[in-house]
């Protein structure tokens, strides 16, 4: 592979890496506490899922091809499902961790954010009405999500340091 694209792969990988692991911060620990003054939390947080979602898919996408490029690269790596090395098997947490991520994310993607609509479209017609289990069930879904981040950090910091 010519160093360049292996330069290329990197700088997008980490480029959406603070995309992703941003919006999963920014939900997880800004968000929450400003929408408890607002009336209309459903809308806010419908319009933010909609345009946050479609940059965290695109991100994603983005972490899986130039993720296998990078690790196609790497001189640690022996196969796969070949767990020999330290690097594999924190490759191999790292990955789990991803996909508890994803898994997450298609929760939220299928079956909150429709919720949210649903509770936007009531809260213009009620204002009164009560959302707080699911305005927790998103805010403990992104905390989730912004601790599996971490943990995907973590696993990346010990994957380059073996």
């Amino acid at each position: 592979m010519p160093p360049w694209a292996l330069t290329l792969a990197f700088w997008l990988h980490m480029a959406a890496t603070v995309v992703w692991i941003g919006g999963l911060f920014f939900q997880a620990l800004v968000l929450p506490p400003a929408l408890r003054r607002l009336p209309e939390r459903g809308q806010v947080l419908e319009a933010l899922a909609r345009s946050f979602q479609p940059l965290a898919w695109l991100s994603l996408a983005v972490l899986v091809g130039t993720g296998l490029t990078q690790m196609a690269a790497n001189p640690n790596y022996t196969g796969v499902l070949s767990f020999g090395n330290a690097w594999s098997r924190a490759i191999l947490a790292k990955h789990l961790a991803v996909g508890l991520m994803v898994a997450v994310g298609v929760y939220q993607t299928w079956v909150v954010q429709p919720a949210l609509v649903r509770m936007a479209i009531l809260e213009a017609r009620t204002p009164q009405a009560d959302h707080g289990p699911l305005l927790r069930r998103q805010d403990r879904l992104a905390r989730l999500n912004l601790a599996l981040a971490i943990a995907v950090l973590a696993f990346t910091a010990i994957a380059r340091t073996v």
